[in-house]
């Protein structure tokens, strides 16, 4: 009678069946210290927090559209979140990566009139949880759904796209802002923006920006005209 091709030793303390299960947790373990590692490696090269001292907040991500609202959001960013990378800053200053919806975040405000209280302002128009989701609701341009729940991206140009929307409908303000802005209101715009947007002015949370933020705004839209100009 001829031997089987392999026959495990009599005093084997791990059967087969043990060695694969030892293999999968093996793996399984390597695998999370890898994760654990990139993770790690992707918190340290994550940028820390730089403060733009120029006063002119940088470009919108998203592209087109009117110039004199495009300049008043970027101006409404130069009090709001004036760091040098606006679409991922929460109040206080740190920064989160993950933008496939609001951060959703309560920190804890430090100063001014509210202070003690927590808030969840975040990103390039620091937006409130409540305030984004009831504002996305209507302007945003590309929800995700999920049977009868809606989900709303918070990437750099759908956070853009709301806020442009929104600056845009005159039923949301009771008033025309691009005439407005067209007929060089702007420190009426920003005084009706204010309930929202406390720093602009007129409200109770004035910065080290808000007196410049009329100059900033004539500023941006120069340049935002230019760029309309040689887009069209």
């Amino acid at each position: 009678m001829s031997l089987p091709l392999f026959q495990p030793p009599k005093n084997n303390l791990f059967p087969p069946n043990r060695k694969n299960l030892i293999r999968i947790l093996a793996g399984i373990t390597t695998a999370i210290a890898v994760s654990f590692l990139m993770f790690y490696w992707n918190q340290e090269r994550w940028p820390s927090l730089v403060y733009d001292t120029t006063g002119t907040p940088p470009p919108l991500a998203m592209q087109g559209g009117d110039p004199y609202i495009r300049s008043l959001m970027r101006t409404i960013s130069a009090s709001e979140s004036n760091v040098a990378y606006p679409y991922s800053v929460l109040y206080g200053g740190e920064y989160v990566k993950d933008l496939s919806q609001h951060p959703d975040r309560c920190v804890t405000i430090v100063t001014g009139p509210n202070k003690g209280n927590c808030t969840t302002a975040a990103g390039r128009y620091q937006m409130l949880t409540t305030t984004w989701y009831e504002t996305a609701k209507y302007y945003h341009p590309n929800p995700s759904k999920i049977l009868f729940w809606e989900f709303y991206s918070f990437e750099p140009k759908f956070q853009d796209a709301v806020v442009y929307a929104w600056l845009k409908d005159p039923t949301a303000w009771g008033l025309n802002i691009p005439q407005l802005l067209r007929e060089e209101k702007i420190e009426k715009v920003l005084q009706v923006l204010s309930n929202t947007w406390t720093s602009l002015g007129y409200g109770i949370e004035d910065n080290s920006m808000t007196e410049y933020l009329p100059a900033i705004y004539k500023e941006i839209l120069q340049e935002e005209l230019q760029n309309s100009k040689k887009n069209s």
